[in-house]
Formats: structure tokens, sequence, C-alpha cells
């Protein structure tokens, strides 16, 4: 199986909320879960009608909720009033979007296999598309740095899934995580990952958490898990693992303001504590894509999945990002 046959499974074509004879949507594995969100609470449908939502970033000063619609090759813009509007048509395959530290939107583009940024104009400045004198494979996701520069992952699903991009063979040798300094040197973090997908900083900016995909590659014996690696100035030490799924393969992350870690996985939202604990999942009626928290107080956590995006208001917000 194909990526996105682990990934995506079904379209998903009806309500978020699930018959009441079906499993709840809120599972809890640990009594602390009910510190994060009320029993009660349930997700709010707000666009369902993509085909790959990714890549959502909450961006008030742009409109909303910034989305990429990764198949259609399009983003989108969901606003406070649920209205949704274009936003970049054609995209470039856009998956990961990450505000910089002037809140400046960063997207990472499959089908260019570049990372850019774009100005308050609307023009677009590229941050990186080579390393080493060769063509990134496709950047995937995006997260800021306490001090300001931008990490980025790359593995190859842009260039070999259909519909994501172009596909064509990889020019790099390795999938690494990359860090693009403020001053806008490109450098190579690690290539310790198979597939590296997600990624997020700790609020302290110690700890970066990455996500290992190969087992979405026609690999169903390769890695799905999330790894944590200590930040030692700049450079990273070594991975422990942190969670490791038996089926699917996690995706996107975010952070809370307790450094509490929310994955996108194939049954949902999971949320775990630092050391792995398993606290609980918000499940989703397909695969889970991305997660972001937002809203005004900042504690809306928007969830993409398949061709759905939707939000639940939880009891804690999310980590303030530096700018």
């Amino acid at each position: 199986m194909r990526r996105r046959d682990i990934l995506c499974g079904l379209a998903a074509s009806s309500l978020w909320s699930p018959p009441a004879s079906a499993a709840p949507i809120l599972r809890s594995d640990d009594p602390r879960f009910a510190e994060l969100v009320d029993p009660s609470a349930r997700p709010v449908t707000l666009y369902r009608e993509g085909r790959w939502c990714e890549g959502v970033c909450w961006a008030p000063h742009l409109g909303g909720l910034i989305v990429s619609d990764v198949r259609s090759n399009r983003m989108l813009v969901i606003g406070e009033d649920g209205g949704v509007m274009p936003f970049r048509d054609p995209s470039n395959n856009a998956n990961g979007n990450v505000l910089d530290g002037q809140g400046r939107l960063v997207t990472c583009e499959h089908r260019t296999r570049r990372v850019v940024r774009r100005e308050s104009d609307g023009s677009m400045v590229v941050l990186a598309d080579m390393y080493g004198g060769q063509p990134l494979n496709s950047p995937n996701d995006a997260a800021l740095a306490p001090d300001g520069a931008i990490w980025f992952t790359d593995p190859v699903f842009g260039i070999t899934v259909p519909d994501e991009g172009i596909q064509t063979t990889p020019s790099q040798s390795a999938r690494r995580v990359y860090r693009i300094d403020p001053a806008g040197e490109i450098l190579a973090m690690t290539d310790a990952v198979g597939q590296p997908n997600g990624i997020a900083f700790s609020p302290d900016g110690r700890t970066l958490y990455v996500t290992e995909t190969s087992a979405a590659l026609d690999n169903a014996e390769g890695a799905r898990a999330i790894l944590a690696f200590p930040v030692e100035e700049r450079r990273l030490g070594d991975p422990r693992v942190v969670a490791s799924l038996e089926t699917g393969a996690p995706d996107g992350l975010a952070i809370d303001e307790a450094g509490r870690i929310y994955a996108a996985c194939d049954d949902g939202v999971r949320v775990y504590l630092p050391d792995g604990t398993l606290l609980g999942r918000i499940a989703t009626a397909t695969p889970a894509s991305n997660v972001e928290f937002g809203g005004q107080d900042g504690n809306r956590l928007f969830i993409s999945a398949g061709s759905v995006v939707a939000a639940i208001d939880l009891k804690v917000r999310g980590a303030v990002k530096a700018r």
C-alpha cells in the first residue's frame, strides 16, 4: 500500500460526528486527559470539500486558518466567520505552513521542491531549494525555532506519490531535517530519520520532535514513530523514541503550553506526555494529517483529516511560538 492508502483511507464524505453506536470521539487512556478537554466537547467541521487537507496554520492577519489542499494544488483560508476563500491557486502542491518570527507565512512546496516565504506584498522569496548543489526531495513541514530559524523536513512523498507533485528520482542521498538560519544559511541537521515528516519544538526550544513515517511508503515493516531530539547549541543530539505506532504512521504535530504532544495519526489526534505516556485520543472519521493550535484564546485545536478540516476547543492553549 502506498502512503495515502495508509494515511488517508476512505474519503471523508460524511459529517465528522459518527453514529451514536460508534466508538466515542474522545477516548481517555489516562485520567489526566480530562484536564485537557471537556468530555462533552465535540469537533466542529469547518470545511469538507478537500482532497488531502494539510498544513493548517493559524494566521489571523491573513484572514484566519491557512490550509493546504495538497492534491488539489491549492491553498485556502477559513475565516473566523466560517467563510472559505482561495489563498493560492495553484499552490505548487503546497504542504506544511508556519509563521516566521515576523509573522510571514513560510510554506513547503512539493512541486517546486522548495521552501518559500510570503512577503507582506504577496510576493514570494525562496528560502531553500537546493542542498549540496542538488535539488531538495520535497519539503514537507516546517517549524519556527526560538532563535528565529526555520527548520523543515524533506522526505520524498512529493516526488513519489501521484498528485502530490512531480514524480522523479531523488537527487539527495538522504532524507534530512534542515535548518534555515535567519541569515539564510541552510544546514543539514540530521539524516537519522528514514522519512521525516511532522516537526515541532517543545515550548523551551530544547527538544525537537519529528515524526518518522517510513512505514507509509510501500514498507509495512518500516518505522512509524515520534522521535525527540535534544537541541544542543543549535545541533541535535541522539534521538529517543517517544511513541511507536502499530498501524498507520504519525504525521503533523502540535505542542501545548505544558509541552504535551498532539500527533495526527490514522485513528485521530493522539495526545502524549513528553515521556511517551498516552493520555488519550480525539478520534477522526478518516486519518488525521495535521494539527494546529489557534483561535482568539489560543485553545482551539484545528485538525485536518483527508477532505475535512475541523476544530475542537480544549481547556489548554498551544505553546507560545517565538515571534
